[in-house]
């Protein structure tokens, strides 16, 4: 069993602010949790205090329902895979992923099995002659998973390891790293700033901004149901459209009006309606995915899209299978994810149609999802 819990975890270096606030998550056992974030936001900050690379200021920390803040951090059985592949250049693949062991005065015929275990797991066992130097990254990054997967250690930690990787890499060792979880049974925190890392490896995904927990969840809820603005604009690619207004209530029906009123919305027919009942009036902004926008509705649902004339679109990325059609509202950049074969042209008015069960609304004073 490996389950890591923070209790109200907080880190402030001397004669400067606190960088981590006030960080409370459990991790469970067996499980693949992402720490993510814009720069700055104390994700790693966050994994080397799990590690024992930076103190505590105030929090516990539990692996296993036992206390570890002041355990030095070769007795705390967690095995950190950093940016940096940090490899002795000068010893083999095979000497590198042993040498951690021959310091515990491991018995040798028990140094080569584990070796050979990771070596094969990783599908590195023709590298294990060589020197890390004349290897790609990928490859080396794997041999710094290997040096941890040797000890069998409780948790692993990752440390923004594909960051050094090009994309066609990094999408590849993606997939690794999934089949190594499903073939380790490991609980593992991995930190990364790349939300497409975080969707695709994560069980659950940590938010961070400014050393604060935004939204603990499943990837699908953090799309779905995004707990606020910031983690609304986060998640997801390309990020979501928002649009300022107010609450509006005509004759029994809300709706939704832009700033400059360019926009009204019908939202009776709605999911939302009797959550913003109790904001008529009041300032809201709207939030919509590029991929809830369409140029025409489908024909059996009409009534629940919003057809939105929009001046012209004045950009385009073909990407094959579908196309990104950029557009201004009210001096807002919005786009809208279409399919490929889309009629719409470069630089001519056109109407979007808005799934209004898909639009999300936000209190525009505590940026919190109205739900």
């Amino acid at each position: 069993m490996a389950e890591v819990i923070l209790r109200h975890i907080a880190k402030a270096y001397a004669g400067g602010p606190r960088v981590i606030e006030d960080v409370t998550i459990d991790v469970n056992d067996r499980e693949f949790v992402v720490l993510v974030g814009p720069s700055g936001c104390g994700k790693s900050t966050l994994l080397r205090m799990i590690a024992g690379l930076e103190d505590i200021t105030d929090g516990d920390l539990l692996l296993d329902g036992e206390r570890i803040n002041d355990r030095p951090p070769k007795d705390r059985d967690i095995a950190m895979v950093f940016q940096n592949y940090a490899l002795y250049p000068h010893m083999t693949v095979y000497e590198n992923m042993a040498f951690g062991l021959k310091l515990r005065n491991m018995d040798s015929n028990e140094i080569r099995y584990r070796v050979m275990r990771a070596a094969k797991i990783l599908e590195i066992e023709k590298l294990l002659d060589r020197k890390p130097k004349d290897r790609s990254g990928g490859q080396r990054q794997r041999v710094a998973i290997g040096r941890a997967i040797v000890r069998n250690p409780k948790v692993f930690l990752f440390d923004e390891p594909l960051s050094n990787l090009d994309a066609k890499l990094r999408g590849q060792t993606r997939i690794e790293l999934q089949k190594l979880h499903r073939e380790l049974l490991a609980t593992m925190i991995y930190v990364t700033h790349d939300q497409v890392e975080a969707m695709t490896l994560g069980d659950r995904i940590v938010v961070l901004r400014s050393g604060d927990v935004m939204q603990y969840d499943t990837p699908l809820e953090l799309y779905n149901r995004p707990a606020n603005l910031f983690v609304a604009g986060f998640i997801g690619t390309p990020p979501m459209n928002f649009l300022p207004g107010r609450v509006t209530n005509v004759d029994g029906r809300v709706g939704f009006e832009s700033a400059a009123r360019t926009v009204r919305i019908d939202l009776s027919m709605s999911t939302h309606q009797h959550a913003l009942k109790a904001y008529e009036g009041r300032n809201v902004v709207l939030g919509i995915r590029a991929e809830h926008m369409r140029e025409k509705p489908v024909s059996m649902q009409q009534r629940h899209y919003s057809a939105e004339p929009i001046m012209a679109i004045d950009a385009i990325e073909h990407m094959g299978n579908e196309i990104l059609a950029y557009f201004l509202i009210e001096d807002r950049r919005f786009v809208a994810k279409l399919s490929g074969d889309s009629t719409v042209k470069f630089d001519q008015p056109t109407t979007m149609f808005w799934d209004i069960n898909r639009i999300h609304f936000f209190d525009a004073q505590t940026e919190l999802a109205i739900r």
